[in-house]
């Protein structure tokens, strides 16, 4: 039902503006603050951290709740978030009250998603599940811009009241909108665990990871790479994230569509982009227009990414969906973990300009790991075929 999927993508909405809303004001919480943009960007980093570590073993635990309150509560840690946020405190509870609702953010992922697709057939499926990821390109191109936009008029507090707000809407349609959904037959842990010890799925994981940290070394610094390496001000960054997330919407939808068609194909199609973007970043050096331009293929070509590693890894595993996405979501955000903090470290001893030649090194990595699972894939089948 197309209705659980939208309702799933509006939270999904409020959970990424709150994890990725940072993103555009990092300069200036690192210059509020009198830190460092490395250290400002433990922010992200250390949010994403805790879904890595913590994401598999949450979704286990909560595999048996009710759908609605496990979304429910999801939420509404995200906006205590925002709320707290918002009145600038101390940068250690600002810390804080970032890391609590990481614990909750890949169990709603994987909840909406399950709750999308619990009465479709197999052939809309991923249709659906991009609904649910077109969250991540909407609050690209509405809240995560409007945000940092709103932070540059007035100042970065803002930006989380901006955040609570959207989490305080999402709580409200998942509320009234949603009915009760109760687990009806909970599925053991020992089924659920067994595709950790298949090889298409390890290197799937793998794949998933390399992918991310491949886009998020260099777009975790969205703002200050614009800001220092293309000259544009804070007011010109927002320009850009709108128009990131316009492409991006366009993109998820695309992609959904492919994925129905050919997984591997379309994960590596839009996994190109981690290997022409930095290049084409480097050749369009200081011209505004080429660089908007390349801006526009780099929305792209990133915004599914999330998405494709997703349905990339559970076509490894259909017969745990909601496990499987919870090791995406963890596996995704230990990759924004790795590439934010490479891409700090690079900043600070290198310079910003040269952040997105990581991105190509890790989406080498992320390619051979597609290949090594073909080659897997083929092992096994020749196995199969001679057993028989």
């Amino acid at each position: 039902m197309k209705k659980y999927a939208y309702i799933g993508c509006l939270g999904f909405i409020a959970v990424i503006t709150t994890e990725f809303g940072v993103i555009g004001i990092l300069p200036q919480v690192a210059e509020h603050y009198k830190i460092s943009i490395d250290k400002a960007g433990y922010l992200l980093s250390a949010f994403a951290l805790i879904i890595a570590l913590t994401g598999p073993f949450m979704t286990l635990l909560t595999s048996g709740f009710d759908r609605k309150k496990i979304m429910l509560a999801a939420i509404s840690l995200f906006l205590i978030t925002g709320f707290v946020s918002s009145f600038s405190p101390p940068f250690w509870l600002l810390m804080l009250v970032r890391i609590l609702p990481a614990f909750l953010q890949p169990v709603y992922i994987a909840t909406a998603l399950s709750v999308a697709v619990s009465q479709a057939d197999d052939r809309k499926k991923n249709e659906l599940m991009g609904i649910v990821f077109n969250g991540v390109a909407i609050a690209m191109v509405t809240t995560v811009p409007f945000a940092t936009w709103i932070a540059g008029l007035w100042s970065w507090e803002y930006s989380f009241m901006i955040q609570t707000a959207v989490s305080l809407v999402a709580l409200a349609v998942i509320y009234f909108l949603l009915p009760p959904m109760p687990v009806k037959e909970k599925k053991s842990y020992g089924n659920q665990i067994r595709i950790l010890k298949q090889p298409p799925f390890i290197l799937s994981t793998l794949t998933n990871f390399f992918m991310i940290t491949a886009w998020f070394s260099t777009y975790s610094y969205f703002a200050d790479y614009l800001n220092k390496a293309k000259g544009m001000d804070t007011s010109m960054v927002s320009y850009m994230l709108l128009l990131f997330g316009l492409i991006g919407v366009a993109a998820n939808g695309v992609a959904g569509k492919m994925l129905n068609k050919n997984v591997a194909g379309t994960t590596a199609i839009f996994l190109s982009g981690t290997i022409v973007v930095p290049v084409l970043l480097y050749f369009s050096d200081g011209n505004l227009w080429a660089t908007i331009l390349v801006i526009g293929v780099w929305g792209f070509l990133y915004s599914p990414s999330f998405l494709n590693a997703s349905t990339y890894m559970i076509s490894s595993a259909p017969e745990s969906l909601e496990f499987a996405n919870s090791l995406a979501t963890s596996f995704g955000n230990l990759g924004v973990t790795v590439g934010t903090t490479i891409g700090g470290w690079v900043i600070v001893t290198k310079g910003v300009e040269y952040i997105p030649w990581i991105g190509l090194v890790f989406g080498i990595l992320a390619f051979l790991m597609m290949i090594l699972k073909v080659i897997s894939e083929k092992r096994n089948q020749v196995l199969s075929t001679c057993q028989n």
